[in-house]
């Protein structure tokens, strides 16, 4: 069912340049799994097992191109609007991930972090987080955060109603309460990325994608895999981030 892990790793070679850049926080909006399946005559869950392996082999290529956090939205809180047998079919391939992928992730270096609503989710799966979270929490090759029903605008909202309590009124205190309410932290965002042909940001990361530069893919998201997203990275390294500012060759 699942890429050995040996196989994962020889994918993608370190590529000089990219092993020397900047450490990047890279969100990614892993869409178009349905549709994926759809167009081979398979059910909608054969396209999200697909989609889980594509998860793998990104998160496996990950830290040789740089990127020390990687945000990947596996449930939105508004997919509970879709039907159950699909929404189930999502929580039980993240349960199967966190019980199988654990031990490989304390072996990585891996830090395992859900953002996201909790108390939705099946009482077994919650539990399993937390003793995953405990278990990779000294990682530090890598921090993978996974988006579970989340809503940014809720996360921002909740944030808000806490911010009164804080003394120190600044965006950064304002950061750091919405660190505490994603569990996961809240780090700003460099590159984002969304596959399956869509160009909007569904609620993802609003406040920590303000001077995020976006790469859209028509590629679905089973399709996607290590070249695609060490492309990505070298589209954002060719990229001027002004930051509202003037470019450098200008501001001379």
């Amino acid at each position: 069912m699942l890429m050995h892990h040996q196989t994962v790793r020889q994918i993608l070679p370190t590529p000089p340049a990219i092993a020397q850049a900047p450490r990047l926080h890279v969100a990614i909006i892993s869409d178009g799994n349905g549709r994926w399946a759809s167009s081979r005559g398979l059910p909608r869950s054969a396209g999200h097992r697909a989609g889980a392996e594509t998860a793998r082999q990104v998160i496996a290529a990950a830290p040789r191109l740089g990127i020390h956090t990687l945000t990947l939205f596996a449930l939105s809180s508004a997919n509970w609007k879709r039907p159950a047998a699909e929404v189930n079919a999502i929580l039980r391939l993240l349960h199967e991930y966190v019980l199988t992928e654990t031990t490989h992730c304390i072996e990585e270096g891996v830090r395992l972090s859900i953002i996201g609503r909790r108390d939705r989710l099946p009482v077994t799966l919650r539990q399993a987080i937390s003793d995953s979270e405990a278990a990779t929490a000294c990682g530090t090759r890598l921090h993978l955060r996974l988006a579970v029903d989340y809503s940014a605008r809720e996360a921002i909202y909740h944030a808000a109603c806490r911010f009164y309590k804080v003394t120190e009124l600044s965006p950064e205190s304002f950061s750091n309460v919405l660190a505490e309410v994603h569990r996961g932290g809240s780090v700003e965002v460099d590159l984002l990325i969304r596959t399956g042909g869509e160009q909007r940001i569904s609620d993802f990361l609003l406040w920590e994608c303000a001077f995020a530069e976006f790469v859209f893919l028509q590629k679905r998201w089973p399709d996607f895999n290590a070249t695609d997203l060490e492309a990505a990275v070298q589209e954002f390294a060719k990229r001027e981030r002004t930051r509202g500012a003037l470019p450098d060759a200008l501001a001379g």
